[in-house]
């Protein structure tokens, strides 16, 4: 059936236009409210992605890390970079001018890798070396060569093998007892604010692979020594007397994994240079080479 122009005109079908409007109306506003939406997330991405970048830098940095990693700085960076990281064009590494080293993982990156096409070459820190000068070159700026003491390795390795008695426990490079954790290559494995604060705190710092345990077997022999390996049946050990032992837990009557150090505090039977000798010392430790 045809429906009039007068008809129209006299507005008896105004229903389907008003629906076909809001259709129109609603398809619309849709499409802006799913734009609305995607640009927010975009923007929540971006600014995810910038805080992200940004905050990949230590909120703090150690003093120990800071003082090491200024004596990595002077023998491996100064020659082309200069003391105060300002000798190549474009770059300030004290002001934090460095194109392709935002962050502290871009840093290391470039400390591992080096540049492609420019003189920069990559470089094979280890773990400690290259924490120690993320430190350094992120607090240039302000580092006061003058404050707290720089240790001396060759007096920090008297202490050790002398007024200190480390080696009635320690073993380096094949010298010494197995009673206590190898430090053979304990330089290339932790950092110097590690340390630090391991010889403060002993207690504090224990790894769980060098903690110490108690065995009672069945017939009342007490075994005691430090832990090397556990798993749900057995555990291996070398104890007090160095002797490599795996015991059955089922043949165990007592079995204790103990929670405080054999290691004593050192913070009030040392002096601070002593300190940061000692330190200066361990972190010459990068094993046999």
């Amino acid at each position: 059936m045809l429906v009039s122009g007068k008809l129209l005109n006299q507005g008896r079908l105004k229903g389907p236009s008003k629906f076909m409007a809001g259709r129109r109306y609603n398809f619309g506003q849709r499409w802006r409210n799913r734009l609305s939406v995607c640009a927010a997330a975009l923007l929540l991405n971006v600014a995810c992605a910038f805080m992200g970048h940004a905050q990949d830098r230590a909120v703090t940095y150690a003093p120990a890390d800071i003082r090491y990693g200024a004596q990595i700085y002077a023998a491996q960076c100064s020659a082309c970079h200069g003391a105060n990281g300002t000798q190549i064009g474009g770059v300030d590494l004290g002001g934090g001018q460095l194109r392709r080293a935002s962050s502290d993982q871009d840093l290391r990156a470039v400390l591992a890798n080096g540049i492609l096409g420019t003189p920069m070459p990559p470089f094979r820190f280890d773990p400690s070396e290259v924490t120690a000068i993320v430190a350094y070159i992120r607090n240039m700026r302000n580092f006061d060569s003058h404050a707290g003491n720089l240790g001396d390795a060759n007096r920090g390795r008297a202490w050790f093998e002398g007024a200190g008695g480390c080696m009635n426990c320690h073993r380096v490079n094949g010298k010494g007892p197995r009673v206590a954790p190898d430090l053979s290559e304990i330089g290339a494995l932790r950092s110097a604010d590690f340390l630090q604060r391991k010889l403060l705190d002993a207690n504090g710092m224990m790894l769980p692979m060098n903690r110490s345990v108690r065995a009672v077997t069945k017939d009342g022999k007490v075994i005691n020594g430090r832990r090397l390996n556990e798993d749900t049946y057995s555990v291996q050990l070398i104890d007090d007397q160095e002797h490599l032992l795996s015991l059955d837990k089922a043949n165990l009557r007592e079995y204790t994994v103990l929670t405080t150090s054999t290691m004593p505090s050192y913070k009030d039977k040392m002096s601070e240079q002593e300190m940061s000798d000692l330190i200066a010392y361990l972190l010459t430790l990068k094993g046999l080479r």
